[in-house]
């Protein structure tokens, strides 16, 4: 619905109940206005939901016209619309692109949904944001005025990505980071690399992986049948195609051919796009999309599994592909970075480098079964419970539960 008034917008509420109450502020959560968005954060939330009352407001950024844009900044007016949904709120704000005026117009917003909490009849306990560098900047005005603890969620690729482009938004950033009650990072090396720029946290950190459901693991089944990639075809240069191509080329030319399937769908202009960066890479197939139900079995059947993307948060496809009862191969600094350092089934690899990818890719080969043996004994280790959506939604929950106050325990990871 569109709102009568002038940014005012009607907030999702809370329980009657003695759960703590979270408001979660995510442009990452599937909602009508964009039920496409990836469901990372929904399965976070929603696997702690009997611990935590938690209620999200779902943003989405619409790009006005330039003219409406001047006024939006001029004005401070946001052109809010909200639309109900079963997790709380979508909600549409007008902002301009190219992260104009970012800093100004999340803060207006977190000042606006600010307003609209005081007039709550029970407001929340603690307010979440679920990535440093854009939810975190309007949840810390909404903390600030309130006088609220809040949580970030920090996302690798999208917040050290703004952290390097925006040295002017490091002052605000750098209060947002260390001023939280909690923060929750999906992989350590994104820890490393956000505590590089902003300094050492000294309040409570969660080092907690994303959640999949493909956690269930399938024993590795020796005489794999080649090389497997994952992913869909629009994102194949970001997901390094071309160096996979390149790799095979140098492994047919030191006599040590190899074959990589690449399973993932797209448009008739995707997959020419791949096809062409690939080019006439000896080996390369390229199957086709997979039904979400059919990727585990498909990982079983394959020989080891190859993505060295160039840019990757964390890449929740490495940890079902090991649950699928494969070896990895991943972008070195990146993506599970930091938690596989001392295992040989998982080899990291620099995105630039296709001469050590196609080294990887052989030792993956030829050492299948050995590498294989070494993931069987992880799947049955208390590391490989770490990553089930279960053990995940617990160390969550618990964290949050900490931050508010309600429960006590370590949050460090």
């Amino acid at each position: 619905m569109n709102d009568k008034k002038p940014d005012t917008i009607a907030l999702p509420g809370f329980a009657d109940d003695a759960r703590p109450k979270v408001l979660n502020l995510s442009a990452d959560f599937p909602d009508p206005i964009d039920p496409a968005k990836t469901r990372v954060i929904r399965t976070l939330i929603d696997d702690g939901a009997d611990e935590i009352d938690h209620a999200v407001i779902s943003l989405n950024r619409i790009s006005p016209s330039p003219a409406a844009a001047v006024r939006t900044v001029l004005t401070g007016h946001l052109g809010l619309t909200g639309v109900p949904f079963e997790h709380g709120l979508a909600l549409g704000y007008a902002a301009p692109g190219r992260g104009l005026f970012h800093r100004t117009i999340l803060e207006r917003l977190g000042d606006r949904i600010a307003s609209q909490i005081a007039n709550m009849t029970r407001g929340p306990d603690l307010v979440a944001g679920h990535k440093l560098t854009i939810e975190g900047l309007a949840v810390r005005r909404i903390a600030t005025r309130l006088q609220l603890p809040y949580a970030i969620t920090v996302q690798g690729d999208t917040d050290t990505k703004i952290l390097a482009v925006r040295p002017d938004l490091a002052p605000a950033l750098r209060r947002v980071y260390h001023d939280a009650r909690l923060v929750t990072f999906f992989a350590p090396w994104t820890h490393a690399a956000v505590e590089e720029k902003l300094g050492r946290r000294s309040g409570p950190v969660a080092i907690i992986p994303c959640p999949t459901e493909l956690d269930e693991p399938l024993p590795p089944r020796p005489g794999g049948n080649g090389l497997i990639s994952v992913f869909h075809l629009k994102s194949h240069t970001r997901k390094n195609l071309s160096a996979m191509a390149e790799a095979l080329r140098l492994a047919a030319s030191a006599g040590a051919p190899l074959t990589l399937a690449i399973c993932g769908g797209g448009s008739p202009e995707d997959s020419a796009a791949a096809k062409a960066s690939a080019g006439d890479a000896p080996g390369l197939v390229f199957e086709g999309s997979l039904a979400r139900e059919a990727v585990a079995a498909r990982m079983n059947a394959a020989t080891g599994f190859v993505l060295p993307s160039r840019r990757e948060t964390f890449g929740l496809v490495f940890i079902e592909a090991l649950f699928a009862g494969l070896p990895i191969i991943y972008p070195a600094g990146q993506a599970v970075s930091g938690y596989f350092d001392d295992c040989p089934f998982a080899i990291a690899v620099p995105p630039g480098a296709p001469a050590a990818l196609a080294a990887a890719m052989r030792t993956l080969a030829k050492e299948e079964q050995s590498l294989k043996q070494a993931l069987a004994e992880w799947q049955g280790s208390p590391a490989a419970q770490r990553f089930t959506k279960w053990a995940i939604g617990e160390a969550y929950a618990s964290a949050l539960m900490a931050a508010t106050g309600t429960a006590t325990g370590a949050c460090v990871s």
